[in-house]
């Protein structure tokens, strides 16, 4: 315990100025808390703010932040709320200065800023504009800014040695010291507890929560094994959480390994609830499942014994479905990525390609973009691209002696020569049926939004394309979509080789429920199909409902929103018979729809479905305004709507680990990797998701991202095509 020789002194020189004739004496410094200062000779009553000192006396605002302990008879001491350090509190011996003065100071005290030094005012945003609000400096606020800087922006912990660096933070504050800015081995230190305050932050907001979760695999650029481990689950006010769980380091790639892994993570976060895991389809992941569906079957939120825990990758799927059609890639495909090759090559030849384009009249921000052979999704965006520059490509072939030239030379173009415009019409054929896929692909790689719902608006649309396309006189496209549609019906066949939970997603849209499901069967397999994968999805769907209904069935029946106005009218018809008359009729309407419905999915399923032209409509504000309604489906609709369908949130983890462990970071450890990765998307995650605004701004940026990369990768992709900055993927990378 600590203790404060000042106290003592300055209550003797109080008295001392109170009457003259008491004489401060010295003051040796007290060995222990117990210890009690020399006693002036003479009693002075001092009028001293402490709790004891009388009821008409005001209590001082010290003791809002200590509590005063007795030791022994008429010796007392103070104990600070926050960081348990130790004052005397002898109520004529000692006052409160000290204790004041630590308030401000106390590194705990979760009030300190708003205590200390002298304040000034600062724009607060508040709605849509400011307001004025007091603050105050204070270093141990910088020291936290600081280090959440570090996180989030995926800067060197160096950074802050830099005279750059120091400078500026001294000019942007003046009150801050160059020696108070803290060294690169304290804010590692800081970084460490950040990262520990908000993993208790989310181990509390997990407790009793079913999560959905996608796992992957990576190497790094020091050659050891990662596996990130994301959740995704729905609170209480209806908003969809990604969590990264775990950034950690594995033996080896096999599924048993990565299965222990996953059940250790599990179980050190207090998760005892598992709804799906989402992974792609490498073989060993199927060892993983098995293992984890073995282990965690008597776990207290299982459902269904693990029925349904396998989902797998729809991006993965589309991705395979793709590849396997474009194998035997055209000729006129190649010649266009020759030419793109050409202009990629050297700042010179971009040059003479934009002088064209300012001839000839074209002005576009689009850049052309080299694709990466084992990226299907690159292949699209480059001929959509190039596709767009067709003129400048023949104005090029006919006026560029040099690219002329170029393409002469069969070493540079194997042989095909320059792309001519049949070669671009056949382009813009691709691109037209590639859109499709991206689209999809994209839509299913969302993290900030539900996606389960979606899925199978794209397996409507998709196999009709496919076999649209199976009919074409074009044998290039005809032959590409024939082996599309086997790949197709290989991973999905008819319908019954999905995870039935995707289907039962459909269902809990309020757009669609089943009708949609029956209308989209029939159009695709036919009415016998339809029928039967209507009733199965049905019998599921009891099945969930009564495991939620005895697990998670509500103690009291809380009023419905219409209930709810039913009782209000009831209240108001009492003074007006017609609102009374009013509120029984509509009773009398909720009770005729609900005749013949036993349980809350047949209520459900018995109403009228939402409009699909809304645009603005949001699922889980719909889910959230009606939850009331349908207290037990509600608790499954938001496990089941929390399902991904895409394992992107597992492997965007990578991209940002590949970025931490760079060639200049490559000696962090394993477990400060996992600490800036996992507290970088938790710091990210703490403003609330806006379904659109965040969609659209996720999508802007990654388009941004896609061209960028692939303006990158020319050098890459030339020289060889699984070379990676930050290591390599042990599966097909996937719209990143």
């Amino acid at each position: 315990m600590e203790t404060s020789s000042d106290a003592p002194l300055s209550q003797t020189i109080l008295a001392a100025q109170v009457d003259p004739t008491v004489q401060a004496e010295p003051v040796a410094t007290p060995t222990s808390a117990e210890a009690l200062p020399p006693k002036p000779k003479d009693k002075i009553k001092v009028c001293e703010a402490v709790g004891d000192c009388g009821s008409n006396r005001k209590k001082s605002s010290a003791w809002d932040h200590f509590e005063k302990i007795k030791i022994s008879e008429g010796q007392f001491k103070a104990v600070c709320h926050y960081c348990k350090k130790t004052y005397r509190a002898n109520s004529k011996g000692h006052g409160t200065t000290n204790l004041l003065n630590h308030i401000p100071k106390c590194v705990k005290n979760p009030n300190r800023v708003s205590l200390k030094g002298q304040q000034t005012l600062a724009f607060e945003p508040k709605g849509e504009g400011f307001q004025l609000v007091p603050s105050a400096f204070t270093v141990e606020a910088s020291r936290k800014a600081l280090a959440e800087m570090i996180i989030i922006d995926e800067l060197p912990f160096r950074l802050v040695e830099g005279y750059g660096f120091q400078k500026y933070s001294t000019t942007l504050q003046p009150k801050l010291q160059i020696r108070e800015i803290p060294s690169r081995q304290t804010v590692a230190r800081d970084v460490i507890g950040i990262y520990g305050v908000e993993r208790e932050k989310l181990r509390e907001a997990l407790k009793g929560r079913r999560v959905c979760l996608t796992t992957d695999t990576w190497t790094s650029i020091q050659n050891l094994n990662y596996m990130s481990l994301t959740c995704h689950f729905i609170d209480d006010d209806w908003n969809l959480h990604k969590r990264i769980l775990n950034f950690c380091q594995v033996e080896d790639h096999r599924g048993e390994t990565i299965g222990r892994k996953i059940e250790m993570c599990l179980r050190e976060w207090g998760v005892d609830g598992i709804f799906t895991l989402t992974v792609d389809n490498a073989s060993s992941n199927g060892t993983t499942i098995k293992f984890l569906q073995t282990v965690t079957k008597d776990w207290k939120g299982t459902v269904l014994e693990h029925e349904f825990l396998h989902m797998r990758c729809c991006a993965h799927i589309l991705n395979l479905i793709v590849g396997d059609g474009l194998k035997e890639i055209d000729a006129s495909i190649a010649r266009v990525r020759e030419a793109v090759r050409y202009v990629k090559s050297s700042p010179n030849r971009n040059q003479i390609f934009r002088s064209f384009m300012e001839r000839l009249g074209i002005e576009s921000k689009c850049l052309l973009s080299l694709d990466v052979p084992t990226r299907w999704n690159s292949t699209y965006l480059m001929l959509d691209t190039a596709e767009k520059f067709e003129k400048v490509f023949l104005r090029m072939n006919f006026e560029d002696d040099s690219y002329c030239s170029y393409f002469l030379n069969k070493e540079n173009s194997g042989g095909l020569g320059a792309p001519c415009g049949v070669d671009f019409k056949t382009c813009r054929t691709f691109v037209g049926f590639l859109k499709l896929f991206y689209n999809a692909t994209k839509k299913f790689s969302g993290s900030l939004y539900v996606t389960s719902n979606t899925f199978f608006d794209e397996m409507f649309v998709i196999p009709e394309n496919i076999a649209h396309l199976i009919k074409s006189e074009n044998l290039l496209l005809k032959n590409m979509a024939t082996k599309m549609e086997a790949k197709f019906e290989k991973y999905w066949g008819k319908g019954d080789k999905i995870n039935q939970l995707l289907y039962v997603a459909v269902v809990l849209d309020p757009r669609k429920k089943m009708r949609f499901l029956k209308f989209s069967f029939f159009e695709i397999y036919g009415e016998s199909v339809a029928d039967e994968m209507v009733d199965l999805v049905r019998k599921t769907m009891d099945r969930l409902y009564d495991v939620y209904s005895r697990v998670d069935s509500p103690n009291g029946v809380v009023p419905s929103e219409n209930e709810r106005t039913h009782m209000e009218g009831d209240t108001i018809g009492g003074s007006n018979p017609y609102a009374m008359v009013n509120s029984r009729y509509e009773r009398f309407l909720e009770a005729e729809k609900s005749v013949g419905c036993s349980n809350e999915i047949e209520r459900y399923l018995a109403e009228n479905c939402e409009s699909r032209r809304d645009v603005k409509f949001e699922i889980l504000g719909w889910w959230k305004a009606n939850s009331d309604r349908y207290q037990v489906l509600s608790k499954m609709t938001r496990d089941v709507l929390a399902v991904p369908v895409s394992t992107v949130a597992s492997e965007s983890s990578f991209s940002t680990g590949g970025r931490i462990l760079d060639p200049f970071r490559s000696s962090l450890s394993p477990l400060m990797v996992q600490n800036l990765v996992c507290a970088q998307n938790w710091l990210q995650a703490h403003v609330p998701i806006s379904f659109r605004k965040s969609k659209d701004e996720v999508e802007v940026l990654e388009d941004e991202f896609h061209e960028l990369v692939l303006n990158q990768a020319t050098t890459a992709a030339s020289s060889s095509s699984c070379s990676s900055k930050g290591g390599t993927r042990t599966t097909i990378s996937i719209d990143e």
